[in-house]
Formats: structure tokens, C-alpha cells, sequence
């Protein structure tokens, strides 16, 4: 009876092994001459330009200080380090020798020419839901505008087996819903619109949801928030920690200026989703995004008339002041309010995030704040034509801290955050990627 049951049990692996082994193999697609590359007229390959902009393809693809698109950007995980591949037209070393429809099954299924299967942080669980016509567009783009790099990329640090790329395959049949995004017949053409670049190339949920133990976002907690190198990517749906509903005029505000009155600006990784990626789309798509967004958020439209009382709404439950709270009010007087002052309806004023609303107040991770506060808001991120100064060298960890305590509960109906000062000290002494 007993060797039975053995003998069926391993009849069974074998059967779901063999099963898995036809599901997860691909074959190499055959390499493309230069010569046998298909040509692209102007529009198509403008049209690229967009997407990869979208996208912010360079974003993962270019090294600090490297070629763009050459690759070796680190991408920190759980399971290791994986650094972004060279996606120049470089024969060997880049994707030169691709065919369009090799580039389509990279997209769309996480499988390259090679017939390996890529690592999932490349997010072609978003990008599968790309049309065609838009992946070949990329193609056209990046095998016509880009420089061609001969430049390796370094292998990962994922330790076996979870670096055997075949059983990648397994991840994928867990957690990817292959296919291009279908229309909602209940929605406007401008709601799907929004929805298919929210939810394909710009793939904002790789940033903006929780992972599981697995590394996959979670399905129950989309647009839920989530930590990316010590930033926080809050939520944008109903449960922004933001003391104001975002609606789809703040959403098309900050995704063509970098900032919002309201929500806070474009800093950290955002910065290169907003300044070099999303604001180059025409502004119909950003629009279209911005409803899209602006109804996961689930939010009316609010009439700046009612803002005021909003305000004091929230400042009406404000705990009592924390430790520390007169040295952070009088370093804000002297160091911030100069410019954070938000009393006029001038459009220059009116870019200034106020922090009795935006996220970074009232965060449950005080990170965003602390790290502005350090590093400042350059002139390649936030809003175009404003620049905050970086206090990393004029504010002690103590000062920091205080202005944080501050603003936490002189802004906010949030509880204390506990050890400011500890967290203060981690981000100085923190060198990410962004």
C-alpha cells in the first residue's frame, strides 16, 4: 500500500515538473541584422520618445554618471541587489540583435530574446497590458535615437535557487494576469485612457502598492502606499494620509508642475517620474491620467473657499505639543516660513506645498519630510522655477528634529513620531539611490 502511494506521489511531480517545465520554456528567438531591421516613420518614433518618457525607462536603465540606457542602476530588493540591463541597440552587450517581436515578449510576458525569463523588477506585469502598436513604438525609438553602448551588465546578487531564472516562471503564474488592457464600457474614454497608462507604461502601482513576501504587489492593497529606499510612496487612493481628498485637478497640478499646494512636491524618486517621464506626454494623456487617479482617489472636487475651515478642522484635534515643540516653532519662524507661509493666492505661493496638508506631515514614516528637509528640493525636481535649500550642513540632527516635532503636531492630528532623533541620524548617515 505504502509503495503504492509513493509510486503515485512521484508519478504526480513528475507529471506537474514536466507540466511546468513545457509552461515555463521559451525558445531563443532568432537575432535580427541591422540590416533586416524594419524602418519607422517620424510620428511612430515620436511617439516612443513619449512612452519611454512615461515610462521613465531611464529612470532603471542608466547608471549614476553612466551612458543612458546602458545600464547597471541598482535595484535594491529583499532577495538581493538587480541591476537594471543595457538597453542600447549595442549588438552584444544591448538588445542591437532584438527583433520587434522579441522586444514585444519582454513586455509583455518577462521573457528575453534568449528565452530567459526576466527578473520581476522589470514590471511587465504592467507592461503586458501595452498594445502592440505602442511596444513597437518603443522599439522604434530606442533602436533609432539611442546610442549604442557596449557596456556589460553586472550579474545580481539573488543567492540559489532564487536566482535560477527558470523558476521565475513559477512567480510569474502566481501572480502575473497576462493580456492588454480592456476597455471599462462603463467608463468615459478619458477614465480608460488615464487607466491604461496609470496601469501599463507608467505602472504607478510598482511604487505606490505594498509587496508581499514574495516581492508581488498586493492585489488587496492597490495605490495602498508603500517604502521605496527610505522614501514613502503614500497612498493616492481614499486612504491618502493628506489632510486634503486629492482630486483630478490636484493629480493634473502636480504631474505637470512637480508640486501641489496641497499634497507636497516631486522629490526623490518622484522627481524623475514627474520632470523627465509623465509631463512629457501631450496634456490630454496627463489629464486623462488625472481623472483616472482622481477617481481611485475617490474624491470630489474641493472649493478652495472651504479650505480654510478644513484646516482648522485638523488643527482643532492636534495633540498636545510633543518635546522639543518651541525650539522647532522657533527654528520654522526663522528657517521655513519665509517661504512656507501659504497666505496668498498668488500662483508662485500657491506651487509652495502647505505642511498643515501635504502627506509628509502626516506620514506614519516621517522619512519624506526629514529628507527634504536635508537634502532640499534642487531645480530638477518640485515645482519648475522654485528651489528649497538643503539644511544638511546649517541644521543639527536636534534642529531637525525639532522642526519635525513641530510641524507633526502644530499641523496635524497625528500621533508623535517616536524616535526623531534616532531617524533623523539613519537618513543623514543614508546614502540611496535617489
Amino acid at each position: 500500500m505504502l509503495k503504492s502511494i509513493l509510486t503515485t506521489l512521484a508519478a504526480l511531480i513528475i507529471v506537474v515538473a514536466a507540466a511546468f517545465g513545457v509552461y515555463a520554456y521559451h525558445s531563443a528567438l532568432p537575432p535580427m541584422a541591422l540590416s533586416d531591421r524594419p524602418t519607422f516613420d517620424a510620428a511612430t518614433i515620436e511617439h516612443g520618445r513619449t512612452l519611454v518618457a512615461a515610462g521613465y525607462c531611464a529612470e532603471c536603465h542608466t547608471a549614476k554618471g553612466g551612458e543612458p540606457f546602458a545600464g547597471n542602476f541598482p535595484i535594491v530588493s529583499p532577495f538581493g541587489t538587480i541591476y537594471g540591463s543595457n538597453i542600447t541597440p549595442d549588438p552584444d552587450t544591448g538588445i542591437g540583435k532584438w527583433s520587434p517581436a522579441a522586444f514585444r515578449r519582454a513586455l509583455h510576458d518577462g521573457v528575453d530574446a534568449d528565452g530567459q525569463h526576466l527578473f520581476p523588477a522589470f514590471p511587465f506585469d504592467h507592461f503586458t497590458k501595452m498594445s502592440d502598436k505602442d511596444v513597437d513604438a518603443i522599439y522604434a525609438y530606442i533602436m533609432t535615437q539611442v546610442k549604442p553602448v557596449s557596456e556589460p551588465t553586472k550579474p545580481t546578487t539573488i543567492p540559489f535557487p532564487l536566482n535560477i531564472r527558470f523558476l521565475q516562471a513559477g512567480w510569474s503564474l502566481l501572480f502575473i494576469d497576462r493580456g492588454r488592457y480592456a476597455p471599462d464600457p462603463a467608463k468615459s474614454d478619458e477614465w480608460n485612457r488615464g487607466a491604461y497608462l496609470v496601469e501599463g507604461v507608467s505602472h504607478c502601482g510598482a511604487c505606490h502598492t505594498p509587496r508581499n513576501s514574495l516581492g508581488a504587489e498586493k492585489a488587496d492593497a492597490k495605490f495602498m502606499g508603500a517604502n521605496l529606499d527610505n522614501w514613502t510612496a503614500p497612498a493616492i487612493n481614499a486612504h491618502s494620509p493628506a489632510g486634503v481628498p486629492w482630486t483630478a485637478a490636484d493629480f493634473a497640478q502636480y504631474l505637470k508642475t512637480g508640486s501641489d499646494r496641497f499634497h507636497g512636491v516631486a522629490a526623490g524618486p518622484m522627481a524623475p517620474v514627474v520632470h523627465e517621464g509623465i509631463r512629457e506626454l501631450p496634456d490630454s494623456d496627463i489629464a486623462a491620467i488625472a481623472t483616472y487617479l482622481g477617481d481611485v482617489a475617490g474624491a470630489k472636487d474641493v472649493d478652495p473657499a472651504t479650505l480654510p475651515a478644513v484646516k482648522a478642522s485638523i488643527a482643532a484635534g492636534k495633540p498636545d505639543p510633543a518635546y522639543r515643540e518651541d525650539l522647532g516653532q522657533r527654528l520654522y519662524a526663522s528657517t521655513c516660513a519665509s517661504c512656507h507661509y501659504n497666505n496668498s493666492d498668488s500662483n508662485l505661493k500657491a506651487e509652495r506645498p502647505d505642511l498643515g496638508i501635504n502627506s509628509a506631515t502626516r506620514l506614519d514614516d516621517p522619512a519624506n519630510l526629514i529628507r527634504v528637509i536635508l537634502d532640499g528640493v534642487p531645480t530638477g525636481e518640485g515645482a519648475h522655477g522654485i528651489v528649497m535649500p538643503a539644511y544638511r550642513k546649517a541644521l543639527n540632527d536636534e534642529q531637525i528634529s525639532a522642526i519635525a516635532t513641530y510641524l507633526r503636531a502644530s499641523r496635524t492630528d497625528r500621533p508623535a513620531w517616536p524616535d526623531l532623533d534616532a531617524r533623523v541620524k539613519d537618513l543623514r548617515a543614508y546614502v540611496g539611490t535617489h
